[in-house]
């Protein structure tokens, strides 16, 4: 059984100690960050790819200078959310979503079984990095930066990159690279200490203000919810409180920016639980990390939002430190056209 705070006196204690850690914690870790670093080339954050594809993306995101795993990553993530049977209004396929006529030119056979194919992620990931190398071969003249030069080509075609003499000047070609650029650092083994995120603090005030606010599955505070909550509704509504608009579900927040090690929680960070520690896509729940080991969070329905250590739950798969340019990198569901 887990512990619920219901004392009135242990209540205000245990406001006052975590506000007290959320102060403490993220100007001590602020004030150490200068003296962080690390090296080497960029690699996946723990558990931000779905296992079966780790080795894939690891192997074939460094298979030339403008792509990296992360790079890569988040391509296939925006693409279709790692679903190798997706299939787009547009006749995209796999995995990579390549439409039939540029994958008859780029596919290529990734897993040597003698044939190409798109719903094969053995197949489309290997085509997925190839294609990309090939459109920074045909930018290469291009001054600027050569992993920005490859998305624009990506998006716009390569005579539209060598026209403009780097990014074209269309509204969704600088929107892709700059949300691939964004979600690039949420896949990536970050190298160095991540940087406190600046709305930790605002985020905690207003969870901290729901605490004893009974759970509602599905509930996102309004009056039709009477001010209830579930899990990614409370982390959704804390951060939204500060500017920052996440995604609904929990395991779409993931992505929401850079992933901290255990070691490196703040306050502020969202921390997930997931049925596979190998699959982000299982992730079931999230709470707000406070510091001191302890996230508020609304539990489950019959609770109420309250503080609770992270370990009282058995699957921990991670965290995530949000950033506002990551929040906006995040794809999101396509709404249908009113008829």
């Amino acid at each position: 059984m887990r512990k619920l705070w219901l004392g009135v006196g242990v209540g205000i204690v245990l406001c006052l100690g975590f506000v007290g850690l959320l102060v403490v914690g993220v100007y001590v870790a602020a004030g150490n960050l200068a003296g962080a670093g690390g090296k080497g080339t960029v690699g996946l954050a723990k558990g931000a790819v779905p296992d079966q594809y780790q080795a894939l993306v690891t192997k074939w995101g460094n298979l030339c200078p403008a792509l990296n795993p992360a790079v890569l990553a988040a391509q296939l993530y925006t693409e279709s959310n790692w679903d190798p049977t997706a299939l787009s209004p547009a006749s995209a396929q796999g995995i990579a979503q390549f439409i039939p006529a540029t994958w008859a030119t780029e596919g290529i056979d990734g897993n040597g079984d003698g044939k190409r194919d798109v719903w094969d992620p053995a197949d489309a990931i290997p085509s997925a990095a190839s294609y990309d190398c090939q459109l920074s071969r045909d930018v290469k003249g291009v001054t600027g930066d050569i992993t920005d030069n490859m998305l624009a080509a990506y998006n716009a075609g390569p005579y539209s990159v060598i026209q403009a003499r780097g990014i074209p000047p269309y509204s969704e070609t600088q929107g892709y690279v700059k949300s691939i650029r964004s979600l690039e650092k949420s896949f990536a083994r970050p190298l160095t200490r991540v940087a406190p995120s600046q709305q930790a603090a605002g985020a905690i005030y207003f969870a901290q203000d729901k605490l004893g606010t009974p759970y509602l599955w599905g509930g996102e505070g309004g009056k039709e919810d009477n001010g209830r909550f579930d899990c990614s509704g409370l982390t959704q509504a804390a951060y939204r409180s500060v500017g920052i608009e996440l995604p609904r579900v929990a395991n779409d927040q993931w992505n929401a920016g850079p992933h901290p090690g255990r070691n490196e929680l703040l306050p502020g960070d969202l921390v997930f639980f997931a049925h596979d520690l190998k699959d982000p896509r299982s992730i079931h729940h999230v709470g707000l990390y406070v510091g001191g080991g302890y996230m508020i969070h609304a539990p489950r329905t019959g609770a109420v939002i309250r503080f609770e250590k992270i370990d009282s739950q058995p699957d921990y798969i991670g965290a995530t430190r949000v950033t506002a340019n990551g929040a906006k990198a995040l794809p999101r569901p396509v709404k249908a056209n009113a008829v």
